[in-house]
């Protein structure tokens, strides 16, 4: 996946590169940079003084020493001073600088901290804003898979309006959808048979939807398995690039708005009976901007259905029903909730 959110100690990320935030002398001095230091032994710190200091917003490279990565990429990022002081575009630089290191070095893989959000005062929010609005635009035009890692829940924080909302959008939904279940089980329980009654006196008193439709009888005129086998609809694969050419989006554009890797995208491509992950299916529903029924109709196709009884669902089905198709902001909640990302 090229972006993804991990809770995590970014000491023992197995990727080509993780990024240490730090002051413009190097000193080590706490946080995720002290975590840092101490995981790769006092290699680094040596490296770290021959660097000749850092300025905010640039970045400079040193091997990881004793680390599980190959480089550790030196940040400065800026003190927050209330916002009106260019922190966000001095923070923005700091990601950008990551980056094109890790472009230059061609890099497949880098980890990120949440950077400045701890030491240096900025409010989280605005922190994992920043962090996820400039790695998106990167991921435009660059191929790279890009962790972005908290330690806990205390260093991740979204909108706190955001964040009551689709609560209650699930108490509204999900709770419901227990209480309807819980009362349907006590129906069944109350209505269980006794002796010389049978199952089907029961069928009136249940709700019609909860009653199995009769099974069909064959009869001779009747078409045989294999001539039903051969009339299967098209697949999830034919929908998915069907729906592609109806938006006018290239392959390139969806996939990367889907947060989706270009090789797995290939496979899907590649195989007209590809089955993805639930994830991945929702997530190219989300690129293409679908409706709720036809994201409904696109998950059919793999095999899969929105439900009432899973919060993941119903967090999908919040942000679609209100027209936000940021599938790294349905990321943000997905991960502020607990639930599985959207993607690969």
């Amino acid at each position: 996946m090229p972006l993804q959110m991990v809770r995590d100690d970014i000491t023992k990320m197995k990727v080509e590169a993780i990024v240490s935030p730090t002051d413009g002398k190097f000193s080590g001095s706490g946080g995720a940079d002290g975590s840092i230091r101490r995981a790769a032994g006092p290699g680094l710190a040596a490296a770290c003084m021959g660097l000749g200091g850092c300025r905010v917003g640039e970045a400079k490279i040193t091997r990881a020493f004793r680390l599980p990565c190959r480089y550790v990429i030196h940040t400065v990022g800026p003190v927050w001073q209330g916002g009106e002081q260019g922190e966000e575009e001095l923070l923005a630089a700091c990601y950008r600088s990551c980056l094109e290191l890790a472009r230059r070095k061609q890099l497949d893989s880098l980890a990120f901290p949440l950077i400045a959000s701890g030491a240096f005062g900025w409010p989280k929010e605005r922190a994992l804003k920043t962090a996820v609005d400039t790695i998106r635009d990167f991921l435009q035009e660059n191929d790279m898979d890009i962790y972005l890692v908290v330690y806990d829940r205390r260093a991740y924080q979204i909108s706190s309006e955001l964040f009551s909302d689709i609560k209650s959008y699930i108490d509204d939904n999900y709770v419901q959808e227990q209480a309807r279940s819980l009362r349907l089980s006590e129906l069944r329980f109350r209505l269980r048979p006794g002796r010389g009654e049978s199952d089907e006196s029961l069928t009136d008193a249940l709700p019609m939807q909860s009653q199995a439709a009769p099974a069909a009888k064959l009869t001779d005129g009747a078409p045989s398995l294999e001539e039903l086998v051969s009339q299967v609809d098209e697949s999830f694969s034919q929908m998915l690039l069907r729906k592609i050419d109806e938006a006018g989006m290239t392959d390139a554009q969806c996939y990367k708005r889907a947060n989706i890797d270009r090789k797995l995208f290939s496979k899907i491509r590649g195989n007209i009976n590809y089955k993805p992950s639930k994830p991945t299916a929702l997530a190219f529903a989300v690129a293409l901007e679908l409706s709720l029924e036809e994201t409904r109709e696109l998950l059919m196709k793999a095999g899969f259905a929105l439900s009432r009884s899973s919060k993941f669902d119903i967090i999908i089905e919040y942000f679609i029903s209100r027209g936000n198709f940021n599938i790294y902001e349905i990321n943000e909640a997905l991960f502020a909730f607990d639930q599985s990302l959207l993607g690969a």
